[in-house]
């Protein structure tokens, strides 16, 4: 911390001189902590220093706390955006809390401060939580074809191409195209891959089994591609077994030990197969935030930065590192990408900083793992709880209902998610079926303005002229 300007007076003055002032301001500023990131581990570490005697700023790109656990059922037309995010400045009110809505460009860590677009800030103490994002492993063109599913964006856009493959395969005439708009690829069968293909199914045969004339949905295809030999490997190998009978149960194709080589318009490939297909959905990797590089610091294949056991950057202890863009073993064990991990790490990290605040020496993370879950469609899902209890079937998927209304922000997204559940329950239907922005990709690598104009979007075009523009710029 900054040292303090000795008290002097003015000559003959009675008032103080002023470096005398100056060091008056300096011990009464609070320090500043900045926190880049509002998903759990920032929400969280934010939360626990609201009342501490620190000043904090939260920047994030946008103005919402979004439960990233559940946005695959928006982006399978059970939930909407607003049932699993909150507003932080709702969510974060503590008097000490500045919230901003912007993008770090750059970090400079010898001087202490951080570059957004259109200002500097300053910190005493940085906690950079800004998460991860889509990793094609080396194959950045698949993005196009085959979107990953980390934002509300992602989320809209898999729902808007799952919808319309089935209006479009309803007006194809040709027998082999028709079958192409109902074959759907999931790549990837960690959680988000499962649950994703396991929604896919209960869409096909449940939801639109009975909405449609000229095509029978429950013919749908839906196939789930591994590279490894099986699904969910963070579990054992019982559980990985009992996922994939649920799956084949729902009707999806599953291949392991199956790498994809290329995604094309209308087809995706590997060694072994080549699968005709409209709708392809990358849950298969993913990177850390490209702005972790700015630290200086080692990073790991992923770009995770390799933090101390106290979720530091290694020589510089007033910044923190947490959430998904951390590289830390505790007990022997990598802390995985989970959102209960993320909440204890950011709170661990607040806890940290207000012991340097106070004096006292930095701790060193532990994390007791109270449990993960995968659901694979109504009423079955897999899981493991302290560790040790391995549970499966009906008894695992309310366990999964249960922590995930608990972790949910807000009273009103805990009542919507219920009510939402509950009637996809009894029903099998999902409400949020409405097909929103321009058409999906029709031929090629980029929106067609025919296919806008034939999908009655013909004031659609520069609309997707613009999205494709946006995506860009930003790196998608």
């Amino acid at each position: 911390m900054e040292a303090l300007s000795k008290d002097t007076s003015d000559q003959g003055s009675g008032r103080a001189a002023p470096d005398a002032r100056q060091g008056l301001a300096r011990r009464e500023r609070r320090p500043h902590v900045i926190v880049v990131g509002g998903g759990f581990a920032g929400l969280n570490c934010v939360r626990q220093l609201g009342h501490a005697h620190v000043d904090v700023t939260l920047i994030d790109r946008h103005n919402y706390h979004l439960f990233q656990p559940l946005l695959y059922q928006v982006a399978t037309a059970a939930l909407e955006p607003a049932d699993i995010s909150g507003p932080l400045r709702q969510l974060l009110r503590g008097d000490n809390v500045k919230v901003l809505m912007g993008e770090v460009e750059q970090i400079d860590v010898a001087q202490r401060r951080i570059t957004l677009l259109d200002r500097t800030l300053e910190y005493d103490y940085l906690v950079l939580a800004t998460g991860a994002t889509h990793s094609y492993f080396g194959h950045d063109e698949w993005a196009e074809r085959a979107p990953g599913l980390k934002t509300v964006e992602d989320a809209l856009e898999i729902r808007r191409r799952i919808l319309y493959a089935y209006e479009a395969a309803e007006r194809e005439t040709d027998a082999e195209r028709q079958r192409a708009w109902l074959t759907f690829v999931v790549i990837g069968a960690g959680p988000t891959g499962v649950e994703l293909a396991g929604a896919l199914a209960e869409i096909s045969r449940q939801t639109r089994a009975r909405e449609f004339r000229n095509i029978d949905p429950k013919q749908a295809r839906i196939v789930l591609l591994e590279g490894l030999p099986r699904v969910l490997t963070a579990y054992s190998e019982e559980l990985s077994a009992k996922a994939r009978r649920s799956l084949e149960r729902l009707g999806v194709e599953v291949h392991t030990d199956t790498m994809v080589t290329s995604v094309e318009r209308d087809e995706v490939r590997s060694k072994s197969m080549t699968i005709s297909a409209r709708t392809v959905l990358w849950a298969a990797g993913v990177a850390a935030s490209p702005i972790a590089r700015s630290l200086g610091a080692e990073l790991d294949k992923a770009g995770r930065v390799r933090v101390t056991p106290e979720l530091t950057v290694p020589g510089h202890d007033e910044i923190f590192v947490v959430g998904d863009l951390v590289n830390l073993n505790v007990d022997g064990k990598e802390l995985p990408g989970l959102a209960p991990v993320a909440m204890a790490l950011g709170k661990f990290a607040a806890k940290n900083i207000m012991r340097a605040v106070h004096g006292e020496p930095l701790q060193p993370f532990h994390y007791f793992d109270r449990g993960s879950f995968a659901v694979i469609g109504r009423g079955a899902a897999v899981g493991v709880m302290f560790n040790r209890l391995s549970l499966s079937g009906a008894l695992a998927w309310l366990a999964w209902l249960a922590i995930h209304i608990t972790f949910l922000v807000g009273f009103r997204n805990r009542i919507a998610v219920l009510f939402n559940w509950a009637y996809v329950y009894l029903t099998g239907r999902r409400h949020a079926q409405l097909i929103v922005g321009p058409a999906p990709l029709k031929e090629g690598g980029a929106e067609n303005p025919a296919a806008l104009v034939e999908a009655g979007g013909g004031d659609l075009v520069h609309a997707a002229k613009g999205a494709s523009e946006r995506r860009r710029a930003v790196g998608q």
